[in-house]
């Protein structure tokens, strides 16, 4: 009896020992599951660590990534992309800026000017970028807006012309402010625009710079706030931004291999290293690609009542898009049958469209390539004279 004992109990230790393998078995299998599921999840959904986050292709302005970008929060000093913008746009790079009562002491992150103290805009705006001077910033919203109220109607003015729907300026350098905030998207179709312009473009990937100091025997040593600039390969800017209303801010920038991308992250508390993943995904999952060049001969189309019978169109502008390895990739030509003289160089004629699947992602207009004018009496003497004079 007591061997049988035994034996049922070694049964029932071994039975047990299973179970618990199978149990554990089964927790490691499921705890991998789940594992596996948030890593696809992470890989086939967007996602992102700040509260608002979006990328787009600059030169098209397709979107890449997208997080919430549509949800209007505080920017804290990436506000100062549109300060400046708007200051390159209506202002010129040698006018004086004048430092006001108003701009004098701002709190917050600051280039000291001193009452009364005249830089150049060129160097206002080193101070506002590199430095996130927020003492620059009013010295030159009241330079180009003669007072700040002004100057924030131009700034939402702007805006909209862009297509930032979302947004609401009512400072020029991003302080807490009621009535101040924008969206990831807007801000990205603020700084594509910024982007265009060839000293902005110059002034943001400027890691250090010096300027002036009144009063001092030595001159502002200014240096770049974004780190990205001198870790990340292909970094162009843009503009470093915190407060604790907002959080981290950041509006980056990077080109590789003929691609360029535009990015923000707003309320980022790992802002440079999520910066970077979201660049990262935008590289890895897109490349540019390129169907008609600039100055292409597209076609001829025949001209109605022309001294000319046809007309040579070009492309203007090169027709390229980011596109990733599962898009199909199809060019259509939007142009009449005929055109109606008179024609001239530059004239639009029609447009090439770039589709990825059935979305368009980027067009270019067609235009006319010489002058062909309309037939008259005057016009085809005028012609007769010129072939004579040819031979």
């Amino acid at each position: 009896m007591r061997s049988n004992s035994n034996m049922k109990s070694a049964v029932m230790k071994s039975a047990v020992m299973k179970s618990a393998v199978s149990l554990v078995a089964c927790a490691l299998f499921f705890s991998g599951a789940l594992l596996y599921n948030k890593d696809a999840r992470a890989e086939s959904e967007p996602y992102s660590s700040a509260k608002s986050a979006y990328v787009m292709e600059a030169s098209t302005g397709r979107t890449l990534f997208s997080w919430n970008a549509r949800e209007q929060l505080p920017m804290a000093s990436t506000t100062k992309v549109m300060t400046a913008l708007i200051a390159l746009e209506r202002g010129g790079l040698d006018e004086i800026v004048t430092c006001s009562r108003n701009a004098f002491g701002v709190g917050g992150t600051s280039i000291y000017l001193q009452l009364g103290e005249q830089l150049t805009m060129a160097d206002m705006l080193l101070g506002l970028m590199l430095a996130s001077g927020n003492d620059a910033a009013v010295a030159i919203a009241e330079h180009v807006g003669g007072d700040l109220p002004t100057f924030y109607e131009m700034m939402n003015t702007r805006a909209l012309q862009l297509g930032a729907y979302d947004s609401n300026f009512a400072s020029p350098n991003g302080l807490p402010t009621d009535g101040h905030y924008t969206t990831a998207y807007d801000l990205a179709l603020i700084t594509q625009a910024a982007m265009r312009i060839p000293k902005f473009r110059e002034i943001v990937s400027t890691q250090r710079a010096a300027i002036p100091w009144a009063n001092h025997e030595y001159d502002r040593v200014l240096v770049n706030k974004n780190r990205l600039l001198s870790d990340y390969s292909g970094a162009t800017g843009v503009k470093t931004g915190f407060t604790r209303a907002a959080g981290r801010c950041l509006v980056f920038g990077a080109e590789r291999d003929g691609m360029e991308i535009i990015g923000v992250v707003l309320n980022c508390s790992d802002w440079f290293d999520e910066a970077e993943r979201l660049m990262n995904l935008a590289f890895d999952g897109y490349s540019m690609v390129g169907m008609l060049s600039d100055g292409d001969i597209i076609r001829s189309l025949p001209v109605v009542d022309g001294l000319e019978q046809s007309v040579r169109l070009r492309l203007d502008g090169d027709l390229a898009a980011p596109f990733s390895k599962n898009e199909s990739v199809r060019v259509e030509l939007d142009l009449p049958d005929v055109v109606n003289a008179p024609t001239w160089p530059g004239e639009v004629i029609g447009f090439a469209k770039l589709y990825a699947n059935d979305a368009l992602v980027a067009e270019r207009p067609i235009v006319a390539d010489s002058t062909i004018e309309r037939r008259s009496f005057v016009g085809a003497l005028r012609q007769i004279i010129r072939n004579w004079l040819l031979i």
